[in-house]
């Protein structure tokens, strides 16, 4: 069984159906009501991307949740697609001497930008991913029109490397991919820029958001056939909402709350932090930065009025803890895992961006409460406090 997710996080999950050549995913009858046909996608499913999370965009298309992927994944996908598009001859992506990612095809294009008129010569591939929701190109972080602030952006570091193999005769023509929404404006606009700065013609960029990709797969079906995405590569996806009811609802009421009490923890933080592989100055940092505020989260979700606010704080911390326990190996100290999460946490969610530092306070409190993280054989509800001075 299959969830299928709907716009503004409306979800209904799928009913095995025994007469469809796709019943183990989906149910038929419910797929008809929303009109939907299972076509286009039983390549998909049929292929590598079962367990998959399928999306329904407010325009009743399907499409892969392709921000739970990571990053090798998102490239498998656009892989598969330019086979299709340009040949078999594409090879895959691999570390520059710039530490940038890209795949490479020479040659004759098959289907771009037309049969009649396809592309020759060395066409540069790149893809970049992100686990952020609802991303567009033309987002702050990715692209920026004016030249001294677009340095700084994802694309705006891409374009001297761009130039470097014109300039080299190593790029006739570049592909863009990204798992972000690219209006026609905002491709117009990012494409001229690449032409002025590389001197490229316009014909020979060509930039892909997740509407393009969509349509491709649905018109090349065999592409997600050659794709392995296994669940178990997939990197630590949480959902943010909890988390974000948490805040918002702290937020209001900081200044409510009094402070004036002892900090308490179930397990020592130094043996806490041993038994996570914490590092000793990543630790004293965050202690010094959030103990005191942390107090503030137990003092507010103790309070009766609060307990709604409580069953979301719960609801976070169990989602959190078992994606840990199931993504830890991926992450050598503890460190990065916290540095992770709270990157992953601000790219999907705006409010928890706003409130960056509140929101950190409520994870270290998750930690420091032995909600999150390894705290060894002590029962969960183990009193046994320690008073830290």
């Amino acid at each position: 069984m299959t969830e299928m997710h709907y716009p503004r996080t409306e979800a209904l999950q799928f009913d095995m159906c025994r007469t469809c050549p796709l019943g183990e995913f989906f149910d038929c009858g419910e797929l008809a009501a929303k009109g939907l046909s299972h076509a286009p996608w039983r390549a998909a499913l049929d292929g590598g991307a079962t367990g998959q999370r399928l999306l329904l965009d407010e325009d009743a298309s399907v499409r892969l949740a392709y921000e739970d992927f990571s990053p090798e994944q998102f490239e498998d996908v656009v892989l598969a697609l330019c086979h299709d598009l340009l040949g078999a001859g594409v090879q895959g992506f691999t570390k520059g001497p710039d530490g940038g990612r890209d795949a490479k095809f020479t040659g004759t294009a098959q289907e771009l930008p037309s049969k009649v008129g396809p592309w020759r010569g060395t066409v540069v591939i790149q893809a970049k991913h992100t686990n952020g929701l609802n991303k567009r190109f033309t987002d702050g972080d990715f692209f920026a029109k004016d030249a001294e602030k677009r340095k700084s952006t994802t694309l705006g570091e891409e374009i001297p490397k761009i130039k470097r193999l014109v300039d080299k005769g190593e790029l006739d023509h570049y592909m863009l991919f990204s798992n972000r929404r690219l209006t026609g404006e905002g491709q117009s606009e990012i494409q001229q820029t690449i032409v002025d700065e590389c001197g490229l013609p316009t014909e020979s960029v060509c930039l892909v958001g997740v509407e393009q990709m969509e349509r491709w797969l649905k018109a090349y079906p065999s592409a997600m056939r050659r794709v392995t995405i296994n669940p178990l590569e997939s990197p630590m996806i949480v959902s943010p909402d909890e988390l974000a009811d948490v805040v918002e609802s702290l937020a209001k009421q900081l200044d409510m709350i009094d402070l004036d009490i002892a900090p308490v923890d179930r397990v020592a933080y130094e043996e806490k932090n041993r038994r996570n592989n914490m590092s000793s100055d990543y630790a004293k940092t965050l202690r010094r930065y959030y103990l005191r505020d942390s107090q503030l989260v137990r003092e507010f979700l103790a309070d009766p009025i609060n307990k709604e606010v409580l069953g979301w704080y719960n609801s976070a911390a169990e989602e959190f803890q078992l994606k840990i326990v199931a993504k830890r190996e991926k992450f050598n100290a503890f460190d990065d895992m916290l540095n992770y999460l709270w990157d992953l946490l601000f790219s999907r969610d705006p409010l928890l961006r706003a409130n960056k530092r509140l929101t950190r306070v409520v994870v270290f409190y998750m930690y420091w409460n032995c909600d999150i993280g390894d705290d060894g054989d002590r029962a969960a509800g183990d009193a046994g406090a320690e008073t830290v001075a």
